[in-house]
């Protein structure tokens, strides 16, 4: 998967609890080689981190971290987050919850 643009280098800080994702493009073609429209295609659940705010500190004062650090590539919910276009690329703010997996290579 490629990424929608190329990163550029954000003045953007996540707030506590928050990380900047940079979303994947969504796959062109199924594994038979069949082409897809933009419309058929799902939204990506894929990206990669640019930026990770602070730790969290919940109303019970625990402390929660970051699952991911800058630069990893994440799986996150299907519907979580909020898109922020920023200088005409769109970008995804996740909460650290909405975080399912770190992809290892």
């Amino acid at each position: 998967m490629k990424t929608k643009a190329q990163s550029k280098n954000t003045d953007v800080k996540p707030a506590s609890g928050y990380m900047l994702i940079l979303p994947m493009e969504a796959q062109e073609k199924t594994a038979s080689g069949i082409y897809l429209p933009d419309s058929a295609s799902e939204k990506p659940q894929k990206g990669k981190v640019l930026a990770v705010g602070d730790s969290e500190i919940t109303d019970s004062g625990v402390k929660k971290n970051s699952p991911a650090k800058t630069g990893d590539i994440v799986i996150y919910k299907k519907w979580g987050g909020n898109e922020v276009k920023i200088d005409g690329v769109e970008y995804l703010f996740s909460k650290f919850e909405d975080i399912l997996a770190v992809v290892t290579a």
